[in-house]
């Protein structure tokens, strides 16, 4: 990683424009490999993912396709197309996976922790010249869905996480000075 972390942090987007090039199950790995030093309690490591890169690409997109859009297959190719047009240019999917501990401390530490590993791994990707989206849709909670992935219960799945390349880098927003996010104790 040649950029200081300083750097990709402050440069870092979220890329909801990829070009369709794939991204290597093996930069994937080594991703969340990395990512996973996260700090979490007790070091519990409460997640798990399900990756969809390079040969699983396609079988994920028609998972997502069949089991998120009502009635699919009763719609007009062209609805069909922009329902999906999402689902078909990022390079790899991974689905972060955490435990419902029934203890909210918890829950809320894994959680907590999970969001952690998220950002490592955008960092990362960055740092490797690979976008990233974080993204929460509400059909990831479908039951359908949810046993197409495999997802038990007691688990949520707390992410999807796009990547992939880009071509144009968004331009970044602006950022409330911090002097008005802190308050000063004493």
């Amino acid at each position: 990683m040649s950029q200081s972390i300083q750097a990709i942090i402050a440069e870092r987007r979220s890329i909801k424009k990829f070009n369709g090039r794939s991204v290597s199950q093996s930069d994937i790995v080594e991703i969340l490999d990395v990512a996973s030093w996260a700090p979490n309690h007790g070091n519990r490591e409460p997640w798990r993912f399900i990756v969809a890169a390079e040969n699983g690409l396609d079988a994920i997109r028609n998972t997502m396709k069949e089991c998120t859009i009502p009635n699919w297959g009763q719609l007009p190719e062209e609805e069909i197309e922009k329902k999906t047009a999402g689902f078909k240019l990022p390079g790899a999917f991974v689905f972060v996976v955490v435990p419902e501990d029934v203890r909210q401390k918890e829950r809320l530490e894994d959680f907590s922790a999970a969001s952690a590993l998220i950002q490592n791994a955008q960092l990362l990707a960055w740092g490797k010249g690979i976008g990233t989206c974080w993204k929460t849709p509400a059909w990831m909670e479908l039951p359908k869905f949810r046993q197409a992935l495999d997802v038990k219960p007691g688990e949520r799945i707390l992410a999807m996480l796009q990547f992939g390349y880009y071509d144009e880098l968004p331009k970044a927003k602006a950022r409330t000075p911090i002097e008005q996010k802190i308050t000063y104790f004493g």
